[in-house]
């Protein structure tokens, strides 16, 4: 089954930047379309960020601005640069294919950011 590896979060103070990483063990990586998507405590998952096999983008409008999603196809890997941060980015971060996800979902990363 494909493997989802997350990394990079922490703890920030509100304004800081944080870079996500997400290593993907598939090896038709270069044709998916993938998201980085995000679980506050008490609220659904969401999508923060998704980006397609030729590099288009969307975002969140709540990150719009701030964040950017890149890939590198020969490292089978997606980033989330995150830019001045706010203390309702804190959740749990979670790359996965976009808009079908994998049935099987990474451990995440802890994004803290403090007020």
């Amino acid at each position: 089954q494909v493997q989802l590896v997350e990394s990079g979060g922490g703890w920030v103070q509100g304004g800081g930047s944080l870079r996500l990483s997400c290593a993907v063990s598939t090896s038709i990586f270069s044709f998916n379309a993938m998201g980085w998507y995000r679980q506050a405590p008490g609220k659904q998952r969401e999508l923060v960020a998704s980006i397609s096999s030729d590099r288009s983008t969307n975002y969140a409008d709540s990150v719009k601005g701030r964040f950017t999603i890149s890939r590198d196809n020969a490292k089978k890997t997606v980033y989330l640069q995150m830019n001045s941060l706010k203390y309702e980015d804190t959740a749990v971060y979670y790359c996965n294919r976009w808009p079908s996800t994998y049935a099987y979902w990474g451990q995440g990363t802890q994004v803290t950011v403090s007020s």
